[in-house]
């Protein structure tokens, strides 16, 4: 089923865009973002995961110096799911961990800034990418949703070559529906670098301060304050970005697609606001 509309993001509220609209080069610039203070603030406060990845470069799309989209390439929990997603031993390899765009730009904004992103990863080294799809719907403990689903739309786009899903797994929800990672819950309970602010994600939804023995107090912060979801696998993607090692990508797989049943209500619910 063809979609006529982009989605778009703000304060983590997806909107939508007619498909025909043509963005303005002449009024957009991308660069990088040096720092993670402002590439976290933008993608915690629209992108619908409200969480920040562990960035390895930040890309900025700019309309006359306003921010309107961020670009992160990041390093993902698992090494290992990242090797096996791009198997090129020694190149150097990133997750398109998050991507998020206002719903003030155009259509095409999002092809227009992944490409621009793509050749400044590129400049920076990068050799090859992959980028995860999740076309599973969640909604908040009080029913509302957050979160419609998606297919990696503009990473067909984009030439990303499908190479299925990721394994199942079990996912545990906060009350908000946002995710609290497998990386998330690592940190906490080996108290890494980075786990007070998963503490204070928890104590935010209700759990209680730290006390007693650590690990009894993060079972029962999580238990208390999730809910799991048994996931099917999120949709990913891969990009060679050097030609060369284009050979040693896996097998392309045909593009996931929506049927007219999957879209549901919520979709139209969506563009009627």
């Amino acid at each position: 089923m063809h979609i006529d509309f982009c989605q778009r993001w703000r304060d983590r509220r997806g909107t939508y865009r007619p498909r025909g609209e043509t963005l303005r080069p002449h009024e957009f610039e991308v660069a990088e973002i040096k720092q993670d203070k402002q590439a976290r603030a933008f993608v915690v406060q629209h992108h619908y995961a409200g969480s920040y990845p562990a960035a390895r470069r930040r890309y900025g799309l700019y309309r006359r110096d306003e921010l309107v989209g961020v670009a992160v390439l990041s390093q993902p929990a698992s090494q290992a799911a990242l090797e096996a997603a791009l198997p090129m031993p020694g190149a150097q390899r990133a997750e398109l961990g998050r991507f998020v765009l206002l719903d003030s730009v155009a259509a095409n904004g999002e092809s227009w800034f992944l490409a621009r992103v793509w050749a400044l990863a590129r400049r920076d080294g990068f050799e090859a990418l992959v980028a995860h799809a999740d076309p599973e719907s969640r909604r908040s403990s009080r029913g509302v949703q957050v979160f419609g689903g998606h297919l990696g739309t503009i990473y067909q786009a984009t030439g990303g070559r499908y190479c299925g899903r990721t394994p199942r797994r079990t996912w545990h929800l906060l009350p908000d529906g946002s995710v609290l990672s497998a990386r998330a819950l690592s940190k906490l309970r080996t108290q890494e670098r980075g786990y007070r602010y998963v503490v204070e994600q928890l104590e935010q939804h209700g759990a209680p301060a730290p006390s007693g023995a650590w690990r009894t107090w993060v079972r029962s912060a999580v238990q208390s304050t999730t809910r799991t979801l048994r996931h099917p696998g999120t949709h990913r993607y891969v990009w060679a970005l050097d030609q060369r090692l284009e050979r040693h990508l896996p097998a392309a797989l045909a593009y996931p697609k929506f049927h007219a049943a999957q879209l549901g209500l919520s979709f139209g619910e969506e563009l009627a606001r």
